[in-house]
């Protein structure tokens, strides 16, 4: 019964920053939206909302930098990365001199 426990606690970890960048994404969009849309209609310019496409900008870019962080290091654990972002061992020492 732990392994479920576990198992769901990590997908949760997953989900919740999946789902914050999904939502910045959602207020990035609407954001930009409203304001093209306002161009047609000339009683009713608006300024363009920079809290709110600052606000999804910050969400998606924390999501989508975690889930691409918790999956690098998962990978680099595993060896699954290539040479250059492998950990550095230190190099032997040279033999008598």
């Amino acid at each position: 019964m732990k392994q479920v426990i576990a198992r769901f606690i990590a997908v949760l970890l997953l989900v919740i920053p999946g789902l914050a960048a999904t939502y910045g994404f959602l207020l990035m969009k609407d954001a930009i939206f409203h304001y093209f849309s306002s161009f047609g209609n000339e009683t009713a310019v608006r300024d363009f909302e920079w809290w709110t496409f600052i606000l999804g900008m910050a969400l998606f870019l924390l999501g989508v930098g975690f889930i691409g962080g918790w999956t690098f290091f998962r990978d680099r654990k595993r060896n699954y990365v290539s040479a250059r972002f492998r950990e550095k061992r230190p190099r032997p020492p040279r033999p008598g001199v």
